[in-house]
């Protein structure tokens, strides 16, 4: 599929108006769970389906080749705010966007996709994923910072975000755009979310050191 092709899924936690960020961090304590949320949904690859209950030869030589893997996409202050010592984020392909040269940046290590666009970068793992030196791609999830996640909503492949709201407000110095004040975008039900992450959601929320917060799937219409 061309890079251009690719749907993109974009993961972000944001307060009711919409903040997500102040002075380089998040504005809220420390959630466990809803990092481990983020953790396990950037990892899980979809499975694909057979409808056969005798697969194909190519089936089978499709299923004995490396198991594809998600693509994470970040800006490079987002990479840098990564602690070193869990850079790259594990089992998933780190693509990162960057003005500079790939040897300015700290903890790139030889499977790190280093790119000026989110584009380029896709059509940079494309390139290693025909020569074999990368797994094929499952998912590629934006995760931002701000400006990656306002260049990724211009691009007509964006077709979900998945939503941490955040139940209160907090002093924020950098936003996300409005999805519910958009034509273009609409709130998915419970089931269509639990599809799309592969697992069950608790229905009203969670609540973590008196922060409540809830996950949610809107959908490009």
């Amino acid at each position: 599929m061309p890079p251009t092709k690719i749907p993109l899924t974009l993961i972000v936690a944001a307060t009711p108006k919409n903040g997500i960020g102040k002075n380089g961090a998040l504005p809220w304590p420390m959630l466990k769970k809803e990092m481990a949320y983020f953790a396990r949904v950037t990892k899980r690859v979809p499975t694909p389906t057979s409808t056969s209950s005798n697969p194909s030869k190519a089936e089978e030589d499709e299923q004995a080749k490396p198991l594809p893997r998600n693509a994470v996409i970040m800006g490079r202050k987002t990479w840098d705010s990564i602690p070193p010592k869990f850079r790259p984020l594990k089992d998933r392909t780190n693509i990162v966007i960057s003005s500079q040269e790939r040897n300015a940046l700290s903890g790139v290590t030889d499977d790190v996709v280093v790119s000026s666009s989110i584009l380029d970068g896709l059509s940079e793992l494309e390139a290693a994923v025909q020569s074999g030196r990368a797994p094929a791609l499952g998912r590629a999830y934006v995760i931002g910072g701000a400006r990656i996640y306002d260049a990724a909503m211009e691009l007509q492949q964006m077709k979900h975000v998945l939503l941490t709201r955040v139940a209160r407000e907090y002093e924020c110095d950098t936003f996300f755009p409005d999805l519910d004040g958009s034509e273009r975008w609409a709130k998915k039900e419970r089931k269509a979310l639990e599809d799309f992450v592969g697992e069950d959601i608790f229905e009203g929320g969670l609540e973590e050191d008196g922060v409540k917060y809830e996950f949610q799937l809107w959908e490009r219409e």
